[in-house]
């Protein structure tokens, strides 16, 4: 069955007015548990945005406008001491948290994690849908810019989708994991994501500008990657567009091994740019590389240390043990091995060699649940 986004009416109610608001905050208070999901601007905006809300509960449907000037702040306030459904749920909350302050207080499923502890191999929500319901979900508004007004009825169609099927979508896999002995699993799991989600993340200032491409470049080259990183960054916050929609990064890579390359060389002989690079921004990225240029060695930035070079090597063996035998417990329980554990993470246990689960979930990072199928093979290999 496939879904048709341009039907006449798919019995949705788009928020824009204060009388909806009050309308949906009742049914809100009367409602079990709602399912939700968000819309951002993220790739037309360098400061993103939340530019639309989608509640599905008792089988209605919801579009709120945060950008219609609506006071949300008592919907939020209830909506947050709600179970929420979600699918793939740490972003939405962490863009919910960015632009208006919102922190779930409820239990949360999340539907792309259960179908992670599923083993299912494709977690996406169209593909969940299309395997449990038959039904076809269009992918037609993923890259709409949001934040433009006004939205049109093929986004608006699109994005009910993402929250009209969750709730359906939710009592399906728990019940695959209650008959696979996973609510547990899964209960952690959603919680830790929660938790992370409330969290600023740490950025190390000298870690930020290393882009994909650049870790087998020389300490020169990098000079170049972290000067033209920052030109980036500057006028993408000036112009309030994604970074890469100045200049992408394959484009650094190959700027910088020319610029490298033909020392005093004017750019405009230099590789193509976007067009968008006329004017000061070319002179100011003329700037950038002759300051790289005139730059002394003891300025250029070091070698970052790779996870596999010298501390690996004294217990190698234990590593690639540890790797095994936990890929074995995780094909026996049919998930993908990265979901027991990842690398990095087996990699700090095999060099710490912990007895206890609370040591195993210290060192690698991992989950109770994790912890207790891990120390399985710890014992075998470390021990």
């Amino acid at each position: 069955m496939s879904l048709d986004l341009n039907t006449p009416s798919d019995g949705y109610v788009y928020v824009r007015e204060r009388s909806s608001v009050q309308i949906l905050l009742q049914r809100i208070g009367t409602a079990e548990r709602v399912a939700l999901d968000t819309e951002a601007d993220s790739l037309h905006s360098y400061f993103e945005k939340v530019c639309l809300v989608q509640l599905s509960l008792g089988g209605e449907h919801y579009l709120i406008d945060p950008l219609a000037g609506l006071d949300l702040n008592g919907l939020l306030q209830a909506l947050a001491d709600k179970p929420l459904i979600l699918h793939g749920g740490d972003y939405d909350f962490r863009m919910l948290r960015a632009s208006m302050g919102f922190r779930p207080r409820g239990e949360v499923f999340d539907t792309m994690i259960a179908a992670q502890l599923l083993g299912f191999e494709q977690i996406g929500l169209a593909a969940l849908t299309e395997r449990f319901f038959a039904i076809t979900i269009g992918k037609e508004g993923q890259k709409s810019d949001w934040s433009r007004r006004p939205l049109s009825h093929k986004q608006l169609r699109y994005a009910v989708n993402d929250t009209r099927f969750l709730e359906r979508l939710a009592d399906r896999l728990h019940g695959e994991l209650s008959a696979r002995g996973r609510i547990d699993w899964h209960t952690e799991s959603c919680r830790a994501m929660v938790e992370t989600s409330g969290r600023d993340r740490a950025r190390d200032p000298d870690q930020t500008w290393r882009i994909k491409g650049a870790g087998n470049l020389t300490r020169r080259q990098l000079a170049y990657v972290r000067e033209l990183w920052h030109w980036r960054d500057q006028h993408a916050r000036s112009a309030n567009v994604p970074a890469f929609r100045v200049l992408g990064n394959q484009e650094i890579l190959g700027l910088v091994r020319w610029a490298e390359s033909n020392p005093g060389v004017p750019l405009y002989q230099g590789p193509r740019l976007p067009r968008n690079i006329t004017g000061a921004h070319l002179t100011t990225l003329e700037e950038a590389i002759a300051r790289v240029a005139g730059m002394d060695e003891a300025e250029w930035p070091e070698l970052r240390k790779r996870d596999h070079d010298a501390p690996h090597k004294d217990c190698i063996e234990e590593i690639n043990a540890l790797r095994a035998e936990c890929a074995q417990i995780a094909q026996q329980l049919e998930i993908a091995a990265s979901t027991l554990a990842p690398r990095g993470a087996l990699e700090a246990i095999a060099r710490s060699q912990p007895w206890t689960v609370d040591e195993i979930m210290k060192i690698g990072g991992l989950l109770h649940w994790q912890a207790e199928l891990v120390r399985v093979a710890v014992e075998k290999c470390l021990h």
